[in-house]
């Protein structure tokens, strides 16, 4: 895979503030002004908000007693949703950083989605084994930003039990699952649970696909850039592509259920996360332990075009923005990296390629 083509190395940003591994990131969709946020899950407890662009931290959402493991922010941003270790999901105001929300469970919480078009909905999944989803249209109060702006006292935050959530595929899933993903058809749900991705039809709240992998998943994610940066010649036609990372294999799925595989690729190391650049036909992926390394592939003829060396940890999480200019890296050492991908000034990228030192975000 390895070929003779010189990548244009851009100085990468560093954002710290994390006191363990971050096990997984996520972006926002593209806002009003083309800006977006970055929220990162973390061992230490606290999932934090960042600036998408810069990597300036914005806040941190403080209340879990345990290990963060997943963190996603509501199509609309004005929520985020975290699983965690502590038995619970809990849903935030973004502004505010005030809880809104808490899903108590029986056990450890490891995944947690929004559909792409509902802020009122989130599914969780974990060491319970058991594919939820809540609707939390009745039961979460205004937020907490609203009822400063009408001069109203703090709203206080409700707690919902998982028994009162809606269970899909009850008894399917056989170990623990590790990530939910919601298909462009909000009917279809994907979860990854030990080396099996399997399609959930919710009407009928059954399996209607299944895919055994190469090992156990590493990552599952929709890669999509924002409508206006999308078109018709990408990859995936335009439409969300599912990058999975599982043993040494990547895999990708498009069309409007993540249903059609376009492409699977055997690596010759163990992948711990993976994600597509669409429009730049790029795949980003991390290594797995005892691996440190980030490395990055053409879509077209899998060749080797660069190695991103910085992290001093396996890279768990990597996610390209929703424009598609830069990308971000999460790791065992509880740094977040940004990886310029486009040319010319971007961000606090100023000038071309190389030359000085890391820059760190505030």
């Amino acid at each position: 895979m390895a070929t003779t083509e010189t990548p244009r190395q851009y100085v990468p940003l560093t954002c710290h503030g994390h006191l363990r591994p971050v096990p997984h990131i996520s972006f926002s969709p593209l806002e009003k002004d083309d800006g977006y946020y970055l929220i990162s899950a973390c061992k230490d407890n606290n999932p934090m908000l960042r600036d998408g662009q810069t990597g300036d931290w914005i806040g941190t959402f403080i209340g879990h007693k345990g290990a963060v493991w997943q963190a996603r922010l509501s199509p609309d941003a004005a929520t985020a949703a975290t699983a965690s270790a502590d038995f619970t999901a809990r849903v935030w105001d973004t502004h505010t950083g005030e809880l809104l929300v808490t899903l108590q469970h029986d056990h450890i919480v490891r995944a947690v989605a929004y559909p792409p078009d509902n802020s009122d909905l989130v599914a969780t999944g974990g060491y319970e084994k058991k594919l939820r989803i809540f609707d939390l249209t009745e039961m979460k109060p205004g937020s907490a930003s609203e009822s400063a702006a009408n001069g109203d006292a703090a709203v206080e935050p409700c707690t919902i039990q998982a028994s009162s959530a809606f269970e899909i595929g009850a008894g399917v899933h056989t170990t623990f699952i590790k990530f939910i993903v919601w298909t462009k058809d909000p009917n279809i749900l994907i979860t990854a649970s030990g080396n099996t991705l399997r399609w959930f039809d919710l009407p009928s709240r059954s399996v209607v696909k299944q895919e055994v992998l190469d090992g156990e998943i590493g990552s599952c994610e929709f890669c999509a850039l924002a409508p206006d940066y999308t078109s018709k010649t990408d990859i995936g036609d335009g439409l969300p592509v599912l990058a999975v990372a599982a043993g040494k294999f990547i895999y990708f799925w498009g069309g409007l259920r993540a249903m059609d595989e376009l492409k699977r690729t055997k690596l010759g190391y163990k992948v711990a996360s993976v994600a597509l650049d669409p429009k730049g036909r790029k795949i980003v992926v991390g290594e797995d332990n005892p691996a440190t390394w980030a490395r990055v592939y053409r879509w077209d003829d899998d060749a080797e075009i660069d190695i991103h060396k910085g992290h001093h940890g396996p890279v768990w999480s990597v996610a390209f923005s929703p424009d598609g200019k830069l990308y971000a890296t999460g790791s065992e050492d509880g740094t977040i990296k940004l990886w310029k991908n486009c040319e010319g000034f971007y961000g606090l990228w100023r000038g071309g390629a190389g030359g000085g030192t890391e820059r760190n975000a505030e």
